[in-house]
């Protein structure tokens, strides 16, 4: 079952005081489960050289020698600017030259000059050749062609809402959405919803993140800075020197934050530039969906519980032994309730800690007798008057 935001935000880091018991009463059982992930955060991206990189006739060509296993997306390493050409691409599984089956043809643009961005990602089937051959139509030469990256394809990755504003206020140039993130709660990337299909654009977007109440600091410490990153919206629709372009990119990736238990502040910024404001629709806060894997008795009812820090992480056999299934069953969890049968755990603190004000009495307490002895003494060491 996929784990809502909200469980983090209630949960220890980590989640590591969930727990599954299956029944409930006395007669509820520990249930073994494994948190994962659908894909990993950073697929390993391999960079490639070309190889017998040359022209034929007018065309660019050039072919590749590709990795192990699936792969989909490849991202072209051309340095030339302010062009539109196309690429067709042929896979082999052996080294034949040209001779294979043909993956289509793509578009690739350098579009800067016209604040249209640049794309040189070829969006191919699914494929596992070990051979791509590359003929490149347009005004790109072998020198501009660098090499090449790909990424090898892993399960399609699934995004839960974290938080979503329909409010996004103009501030000169810049359009801003701001959100409030509880602590431990993670997020992934940042989804733009975009109105006016029409319009072409590309624009420069800011993610900066702070910590929600500044930490007190202690003598030798330094406050905590914003993090940022950067990453940028396009949309380009249309056709060009006979040349059709369809390329969208609506989200960029979230940056890495850690600011314990005071939560986030998160601000979102386009830079319009001297273009009008983009019609934004709605700008969401996403996470990768989480999912709490278990083995389940038909029939039974599940309880997952969390909320007490103290807990450490369970280490269960089942977590290192497990192996996903293609057609498992999918729970969803209900309503977020108190538990009714909590009950708090004893202070284990010092009991210095749990009474700081006793300190504060039997200081006063020793003040005021050591005053007393103090005067008493004076008095009875007085030289006689008179």
């Amino acid at each position: 079952m996929a784990l809502d935001p909200e469980t983090f935000a209630h949960a220890a880091p980590g989640l590591a005081d969930l727990r599954l018991y299956r029944g409930s009463g006395d007669d509820a059982t520990e249930t073994a489960y494994v948190v994962r992930q659908s894909v990993p955060p950073e697929p390993q991206t391999r960079e490639i050289a070309p190889l017998n990189l040359g022209k034929h006739g007018s065309t660019t060509t050039f072919e590749a020698e590709m990795p192990a296993g699936r792969y989909s997306d490849v991202d072209l390493d051309v340095t030339a600017k302010n062009f539109i050409a196309t690429v067709a691409v042929t896979g082999s599984q052996t080294e034949t030259g040209t001779e294979g089956t043909e993956l289509g043809i793509f578009t690739i643009f350098d579009l800067t000059g016209q604040k249209l961005g640049r794309s040189m990602v070829l969006h191919l089937p699914v494929s596992d050749f070990r051979y791509l051959y590359f003929g490149i139509t347009g005004p790109v030469k072998p020198a501009d062609v660098q090499g090449l990256q790909v990424a090898r394809v892993a399960t399609q990755q699934q995004f839960v809402a974290v938080a979503a504003t329909a409010s996004v206020t103009q501030k000169g140039r810049e359009s801003v959405a701001t959100f409030a993130v509880p602590a431990h709660v993670p997020v992934d990337r940042v989804g733009f919803a975009v109105g006016e299909p029409g319009v072409n654009f590309s624009r420069d977007v800011t993610v900066q993140v702070a910590p929600v109440v500044p930490r007190r600091l202690t003598t030798n410490e330094e406050a905590e800075e914003p993090v940022e990153s950067t990453g940028s919206l396009l949309r380009v629709h249309e056709t060009r020197d006979g040349r059709k372009i369809d390329e969208e990119r609506l989200a960029v990736d979230a940056p890495e934050v850690d600011f314990g238990a005071d939560g986030s502040q998160w601000t979102v910024t386009i830079d319009n530039g001297d273009d009008a404001p983009l019609d934004v629709t709605s700008v969401r806060l996403e996470m990768a969906e989480r999912q709490l894997c278990f083995d389940a008795t038909a029939g039974a009812a599940y309880t997952l519980y969390y909320g007490d820090v103290a807990l450490q992480a369970p280490e269960y056999d089942y977590a290192r032994l497990f192996a996903p299934e293609k057609n498992a069953a999918q729970a969803t969890l209900a309503a977020e309730q108190a538990n009714p049968q909590y009950t708090a755990r004893p202070d284990a603190r010092p009991f210095t800690e749990r009474y700081p004000w006793l300190l504060w009495v039997a200081l006063v307490l020793v003040v005021a007798m050591l005053g007393a002895v103090a005067v008493r003494t004076a008095k009875e060491s007085a030289p006689p008057q008179g």
